[in-house]
């Protein structure tokens, strides 16, 4: 049985790192999840008030942090409320629409349309989009290391 908790809490932490680039997939749910996967399967006994504290704070952190980093990178290049929605949309939908290129065109694309139906002209509207990718790609990295955080703080508790 701890062999296949294992493989699972293992699997979940893959989908979770892959998720940080690939926003379809769950990210940190599936970091989180893989905690409770070991507790139910294995046991909650090494975990305690500190590991659920840190582990809840990160996980909370990444939630926040994910849209402010990337509404930040819009605001910091002049874009509007529009262009950070369209920004959005676009990271959601661009993957679906080409899969791979979509997760860097999808947010440019809704950044710039969203910035052009506020009523800038293209160039205000390209350098928003270009804004979008730069608040994409940093929250991007904080995820990422705030996630190989939350495993190594799972593994050093475990161990």
């Amino acid at each position: 049985m701890e062999w296949a908790a294992w493989i699972l809490v293992i699997a979940l932490f893959v989908i979770g790192m892959i998720g940080t680039v690939y926003p379809i997939l769950p990210s940190v749910v599936a970091v989180y999840a893989a905690f409770f996967v070991y507790g139910f399967m294995v046991s909650f006994q090494p975990f305690g008030f500190w590991f659920w504290a840190l582990e809840t704070s990160i996980f909370a952190a990444i939630f926040v942090g994910d849209y402010v980093i990337s509404a930040l990178g819009v605001k910091k290049f002049g874009g509007s409320r529009a262009s950070v929605v369209g920004s959005t949309i676009g990271l959601i939908v661009g993957p679906f629409v080409i899969p791979f290129a979509g997760l860097i065109i999808g947010p440019f694309a809704g950044a710039v349309a969203g910035e052009l139906l506020a009523g800038s002209d293209i160039q205000k509207s390209l350098k928003v989009g270009v804004g979008s990718l730069v608040g994409f790609f940093s929250s991007m990295i904080v995820k990422i290391i705030l996630q190989l955080i939350m495993i190594l703080l799972f593994i050093l508790w475990v161990l």
